[in-house]
């Protein structure tokens, strides 16, 4: 039987909406019916492959709070996407 950790504030997740959007941040809280982000970037496919970009291009904030019912899914993000994703939103080389 696999046990999966469960996820914490703080925590490098990836979110798929139920209108197709699949998006990166760090997870900060939820309640019953809503989840709580911080800085989300869109994945978006290029020539050169998957990249990440601003979700909310023109927002004044960086933390978002999302409807649970508009979530299809919430798993942790693969390592080598969460350090791509942390060195993007801090600057700071993890590698």
């Amino acid at each position: 039987m696999l046990i999966e950790k469960p996820i914490t504030g703080g925590d490098i997740v990836s979110l798929k909406l139920l209108n197709g959007d699949e998006i990166i941040a760090r997870y900060e809280s939820e309640t019953a019916t809503e989840i709580r982000i911080n800085r989300p970037l869109a994945l978006t496919a290029g020539a050169q492959g998957l990249g990440m970009m601003p979700w909310v291009f023109l927002a004044d904030k960086e933390t978002f709070t999302l409807q649970k019912a508009h979530v299809f899914v919430m798993v942790p993000s693969k390592k080598d996407a969460a350090t791509q994703y942390m060195e993007g939103t801090t600057g700071i080389a993890l590698r």
